[in-house]
């Protein structure tokens, strides 16, 4: 007599075994309607599996994450219905769940083309409108290698072959279409509503290079049809925005392959960069934060120490001479800790807040490289905090309002927050990380912020607190991290101490945080925001004055100069063009002010202004014009250009 305990605190007790199902069933048929799985003393389970003994039971709809993700798991399996029906000697691989969607890997000698995409698309379509039932069957091990060699799926048999103590396997029946996966799925396809294979990329089996390339069919899901609507809005935009193109197109930046996953930094782009890390070093400044430099390679033993060479060895670059082996620093944090070890510190001096914008290599796969978003070389604008217990909740909470105050002043104001704890593998004792992970959660709690939690996701060293920027056209971009570290700073680690109010030694508690994260993929998502279209204060070239004739030059290039002498990023277009072509060319770049001189304004000791966009602001001296782009740049990014 199996007792079920509901979210609310409610149970219902049945004579027998009875499955997810039975009991949405005994809630309310349009609950059992909506029904798609059930999380089983925490565990998702498809809606037609037993529930044996006493059980708490969550529900999972379409409304959930959860179901959503089910969903998009099952219409990976309908890729699979649909190819078989179509191209009967296709082999099926795996087809896993990626964000917004899924893939299938294949193998048949036909090539999968856009226009194959749409057929295939309409026939998975064709099948979910018909809301067959998806049977699951465990199967024991030589009835699911007897029913693989039937159909001729080599990869599945292989699959199965790996797990060799595996006695049955959860078999999924798609009508005449037999998948294997551990689940859940949907009980039903009534559920896929909108769908849409995207495109096919060629994929090693397995992922490895020595064994038979394959075709990955790749597809996106949603609930309904205008949230697929959005999202495919959203991908175009997204292609416009790309920040690859637009670095070619502004001439900000380039990567090559004799230096992969590191960026080439064009003039316009170092501006931009430095406009960024400036921004940063004044809330350094304003903050309480010294600024240090530390070496780029440091000797393998202290990575040894710091833990770091254990997790990340396969990641990090390594050199040797002298007969000593060194690392390139993947991070900067035990480098940190050397320059707090240069002195013996008081719990007076405490906090300690350190800075640097470290330049840190990890050998990324190559396969994983993309733009600034994906480097191999990236500068951190990174900080450590060293103080005591007491002090926590302050510095994390001036952290926390550090970031919202960032975020805001480029021009993004939508933010996420996760908190994870500890992960499997990690270092510190269980006790070291109730205290991390409390003093971080309770921070977050009397802050007021509402967080999602990320059991198992923590650095190994101690807890995070995270934070995702929400861009102009949805997308999200993780980017500032809070940690928390009891342990780096222990006596078996890097030994941190400072002297207590007993005059005896202790080892202080070590914040790291980074806002930005990766300054060149911060850039990156920048570029793409503002599609180029950056605030004044960001933009390379912040106004081009340009001549109407070369009657203008003289007053132009001194007008210019005068801007410059003001401290303004200025440039003056004094071609032999047509003044219609020099304005095109540089709203094209995405210049803030278009500025014209003529007759009439050289006359009249002014320039005419046309903001982005086309709009003429009439005529300026050059006091107006100072004080108009003084008042624009105050503004940081919080007013975005349309």
């Amino acid at each position: 007599m199996p007792i079920i305990t509901l979210p609310d605190g409610s149970t219902k007790t049945f004579d027998e075994a009875v499955t997810v199902m039975q009991v949405a069933e005994s809630i309310g048929t349009g609950l059992a309607k909506a029904t798609i799985a059930g999380r089983v003393n925490g565990q998702l389970k498809d809606a037609s599996d037993l529930i044996t003994a006493d059980a708490s039971l969550e529900i999972v709809t379409m409304k959930d994450e959860d179901g959503v993700h089910i969903m998009r798991h099952t219409c990976a399996h309908l890729l699979g219905h649909a190819l078989k029906q179509m191209y009967p000697d296709v082999k099926m691989a795996i087809g896993p769940v990626i964000d917004n969607g899924f893939y299938y890997d294949i193998d048949m000698e036909t090539k999968i083309g856009p226009e194959d995409l749409k057929v295939i698309e309409k026939r998975m379509m064709a099948l979910a409108k018909t809301k067959y039932p998806v049977i699951k069957k465990m199967t024991p091990r030589e009835e699911a290698i007897q029913t693989f060699e039937n159909r001729g799926e080599d990869y599945k048999l292989e699959l199965i072959a790996a797990l060799e103590g595996e006695t049955e396997f959860g078999f999924y029946h798609h009508e005449e279409y037999i998948d294997m996966c551990v689940g859940p799925h949907l009980p039903n396809m009534g559920f896929i509503k909108a769908l849409k294979l995207t495109h096919v990329a060629g994929a090693y089996w397995r992922g490895n290079s020595d064994n038979k390339m394959l075709q990955r069919i790749y597809g996106v899901a949603f609930p309904s049809k205008d949230e697929l609507k959005d999202y495919l809005h959203m991908m175009e935009e997204a292609e416009k925005r790309d920040h690859r193109k637009l670095g070619k197109t502004l001439d900000l930046f380039h990567v090559e392959d004799i230096s992969p996953g590191m960026a080439f930094w064009h003039p316009k782009g170092t501006v931009l960069f430095r406009m960024v890390e400036e921004y940063m070093r004044g809330q350094l400044i304003a903050h309480d934060y010294e600024e240090i430099r530390t070496p780029l390679i440091m000797d393998r033993s202290l990575w040894e120490k710091s833990g770091h060479w254990d997790k990340f060895k396969d990641n990090m670059f390594t050199t040797e001479t002298d007969n000593r082996d060194y690392a390139v620093k993947p991070m900067n944090c035990p480098g940190h800790i050397q320059v707090f070890n240069r002195q013996l510190t008081s719990y007076r001096d405490l906090p300690i807040r350190i800075a640097e914008f470290g330049l840190v290599h990890r050998n990324e796969p190559s396969g994983t490289l993309h733009g600034l978003m994906r480097v191999r070389s990236f500068t951190q604008d990174d900080a450590h905090i060293f103080c005591t217990e007491d002090q926590i909740q302050e510095e994390v909470q001036a952290c926390i309002d550090l970031v919202y105050q960032t975020y805001a002043d480029f021009g993004f104001e939508n933010i996420a927050v996760k908190f994870s704890t500890r992960p499997e593998q990690r270092v510190g004792s269980d006790d070291v990380w109730d205290l991390a992970e409390s003093a971080l959660e309770n921070t977050l709690k009397n802050a007021g912020l509402d967080y999602k939690l990320q059991p198992g996701e923590g650095a190994f060293y101690g807890p995070k607190i995270e934070f995702q920027l929400k861009d102009c056209i949805g997308r999200v971009w993780q980017c500032g991290t809070i940690q928390l570290d009891f342990s780096m700073t222990q006596a078996e680690r890097l030994n941190a101490v400072y002297v207590g109010t007993d005059n005896e030694k202790h080892h202080p508690v070590m914040i790291h945080r980074a806002i930005l994260g990766s300054l060149e993929r911060f850039v990156g998502i920048l570029v793409e925001h503002y599609e180029g279209k950056f605030p004044t204060w960001l933009a390379p070239t912040q106004a081009v004055i340009a001549s109407i004739s070369d009657v203008h030059n003289d007053y132009v290039a001194n007008f210019t100069k005068n801007m410059k002498k003001h401290g303004f990023r200025v440039e003056s277009d004094l071609r032999n063009e047509k003044v219609g072509f020099k304005i095109r060319e540089h709203t094209l770049q995405r210049v803030p002010y278009i500025l014209v001189v003529g007759d009439q304004e050289m006359e009249n000791g002014t320039v005419n202004v046309r903001a982005r966009g086309g709009q003429n602001l009439g005529s300026f001296t050059l006091e107006e014009l100072v004080d108009l782009f003084t008042r624009d740049i105050a503004n940081l990014g919080r007013t975005v250009e349309q």
